[in-house]
């Protein structure tokens, strides 16, 4: 009896209830789908429907093999599959253990081979509409592993992490991970679950789903890993030019005419800015995606003034729609909002009670553009920040919600990426070429969609500050190279705050070398509301949180870095190109550019900014110098002093204040776009 089929395209295992799907898919990347359904489910979620791939397949007695390129999967008659790369070196296997010698043959360990419970790689039990289902790989003890979205946590290296696959303000699940041993992994499934990468035990969960899906690709070195996953997913638009400079935002400018006088003095001081934020609450209603004409009384003429002083408008956009919006009926009436299985339909009580948009359903996506065309568009805002994106549930319980694809269990965690691809369509086709939508989450694929992520409302404090530098880089490495920070954090800081003064003075440092610099938060004391009955009066406003905020000796320090950053948009115009060609991540790693290095794979506080930038933040309060690991195989140069040093070394940096500890390669040409600056 043969258990395999070839087939048009990939390969077919059947044994008992369970079907196997084997297809070659991208670069050097194989797709395995596993159901005990009658069918395959047809969603290709984040892979790119053209992205399968001809293959080979070899068809054996006991065993099948599937090639693409640089990666071959063996499956077995039991089922079991492995992984290897184009030099035969295996990169990850199933994990099975039985009593009898059933797949033992390859089992490292002589104690595992005589066990008393069967332990199948992947596991279904009945769950909804499918399974909750499990994959489970054994475990490299030396291995590390990058990517997998944005964690509050210090931890670069994820292995010995448990991460929840799910979406929460602060944390983004993008189920990309980049082994050192020479492949990565994307769990192609939306379904709320979890990892664990264990010593003894990889394991991947999914609460419901109708079937197994993951993509695994073999790369000589992480960028290639990241690139055959670009290729797969997709990559950001090109960046344009306002989004390589300083933007400004608060919670939040409260009038047209308080939002116009900042960015009338940043001109006058002679500052560059390039994007100015309007934050929620400036419309009458949750639901209503309009200017409340009270306070915001010509937008037209608020943007042409912007667009005059070199600036560009973002304007916030929320999915929630309260009961006394007059879209929420006919949202209501078309099936176009988030259902509540069970009680009310409504998922979030801030600032009224609200129900949320279903931007899985098309039509809702269109429905709710048309809104921002119409209300934003029209007046020349093409920017737009898509905040509340996860979305964010007053009561987390995934069980209760259902969206058009599906219950929010089997599918909840792609909402903002489609949330992100409804602006992203409206505006390519009202003519923006390279839409930009700042998204405070994201799901794998959601950076073709132009997200520019950020870590959401984490509070301001150095330990948060710390957590960004790992949040941001592993953003990168799961193939999410535009993200962003609230330089400050976004949860309290008093302005006349030494303590804070210290922390902002280096959340901007770090700011000014991350690939979208923006200054946000809601600084105390907050001010009275403008209106207690009448829409957008109704939220407060934080203290001032614009560069003069916070005393003279940190102005002097943030303008110097404002300037340092427009200097540097030529150098950061070609790592953004990078990024839109092959999915580079702006700032990596620094075994990204230097996986021979072992001393590089250790640098978990310390990255690259582009290529030829080593950055070193600093992320400890009253911190004036740290330890810098420059790589090995070229010569670095101290960008404030111009002292020389080999690579392949820790040294002492001074991180006086005013000072990011900022290293070159020797030879460099973004040395001269700074010299002048950082040498005054």
């Amino acid at each position: 009896m043969s258990y395999f089929t070839k087939l048009a395209q990939g390969l077919l295992f059947v044994r008992g209830k369970e079907r196997v799907w084997l297809l070659p898919c991208g670069r050097n990347g194989i797709r395995v789908r596993a159901t005990e359904n009658a069918e395959f489910d047809p969603e290709d979620w984040a892979i790119l429907p053209e992205k399968q791939a001809d293959g080979q397949l070899i068809c054996r007695e006991d065993h099948a093999v599937v090639t693409n390129g640089g990666i071959s999967a063996r499956i077995d008659t039991f089922g079991k599959i492995s992984f290897y790369n184009a030099s035969g070196a295996l990169l990850l296997k199933e994990y099975y253990r039985a009593a009898d010698r059933m797949a033992a043959e390859d089992i490292t360990r002589e104690e595992d081979r005589y066990v008393f419970r069967r332990v199948y790689g992947r596991q279904y039990r009945a769950s909804g509409r499918g399974y909750r289902l499990s994959v489970q790989f054994e475990a490299n003890e030396a291995e590390r592993l990058y990517g997998m979205g944005q964690y509050q946590q210090p931890y670069l290296n994820l292995k010995g992490c448990e991460l929840e696959l799910a979406q929460y303000n602060t944390q983004a699940s993008v189920p990309f991970v980049v082994s050192s041993l020479g492949y990565g992994m994307l769990w192609n499934n939306p379904a709320v679950g979890r990892v664990t990468f264990g010593k003894n035990k990889t394991e991947w969960v999914a609460e419901s789903a109708r079937q197994i899906d993951y993509w695994i690709t073999a790369g000589d070195a992480p960028a290639a890993i990241v690139e055959n996953y670009s290729f797969l997913t997709g990559t950001v638009p090109q960046m344009p030019e306002f989004g390589l400079g300083f933007w400004q935002s608060k919670l939040r400018y409260q009038t047209q005419e308080e939002l116009l006088d900042v960015a009338r003095e940043y001109h006058r001081r002679g500052l560059p800015l390039k994007v100015i934020v309007i934050d929620f609450f400036h419309w009458p209603h949750q639901g209503d995606w309009c200017f409340d004409s009270a306070y915001w009384p010509d937008p037209a003429a608020m943007v042409r003034e912007l667009k005059d002083l070199g600036v560009e408008a973002m304007i916030s956009v929320w999915p929630t729609v309260e009961k006394e919006s007059p879209n929420f009926k006919p949202m209501l009436d078309k099936d176009l909002l988030v259902r509540a299985d069970r009680g009310m339909p409504f998922a979030m009580d801030c600032l009224g009670i609200v129900a949320f948009s279903d931007m899985t359903n098309p039509e809702t996506r269109s429905f709710v553009w048309e809104k921002c065309r119409q209300n934003y568009l029209t007046h020349g805002i093409r920017l737009f920040w898509l905040d509340v994106a996860e979305p964010e549930y007053t009561n987390p319980d995934f069980d209760l919600y259902r969206y058009h694809l599906g219950p929010a269990q089997e599918t909840a965690n792609i909402y903002p990426a489609l949330y992100a691809k409804a602006f992203y369509d409206g505006l390519r086709a009202g003519g923006v070429e390279n839409p930009v939508n700042l998204v405070r989450c994201v799901w794998a694929g959601a950076q073709r969609y132009g997200a520019l992520a950020w870590s959401g409302d984490v509070p301001s404090t150095f330990a948060t500050l710390r957590n960004q530098v790992s949040a941001g880089l592993n953003m990168g490495m799961a193939g999410i190279p535009w993200w962003t920070s609230d330089i400050g954090g976004f949860l309290g800081g008093d302005p006349d705050d030494p303590d804070f003064r210290e922390l902002v003075v280096r959340w901007f440092q770090f700011g000014a070398f991350s690939p979208v610099m923006r200054l946000h938060g809601d600084r105390i004391p907050h001010g009275a509301p403008l209106s207690e009955q009448r829409g957008g009066g109704m939220c407060s406003s934080g203290a001032g949180n614009e560069v003069w905020s916070f005393g003279a000796e940190a102005e002097r320090i943030l303008t110097r870095l404002i300037f340092v950053r427009e200097a540097l948009k030529p150098y950061i115009a070609d790592a953004m190109e990078e990024a839109h060609q092959s999915g580079t991540p702006v700032i990596k790693p620094l075994f990204y550019d230097f996986p021979g290095d072992p001393g590089a794979w250790d640098v978990e506080d310390a990255y690259l900014f582009g290529h030829d930038l080593l950055v070193a933040p600093v992320t400890q309060k009253g911190q004036r110098s740290r330890e810098v690991y420059l790589p090995g195989g070229t010569r670095w140069i101290d960008v404030w002093d111009g002292q020389v040093y080999e690579g392949g070394q820790m040294l002492a940096a001074p991180a006086p204040l005013d000072v990011i500890p900022l290293f070159a390669r020797e030879g460099a040409a973004v040395l001269d776009l700074i010299r002048d600056l950082v040498r005054s």
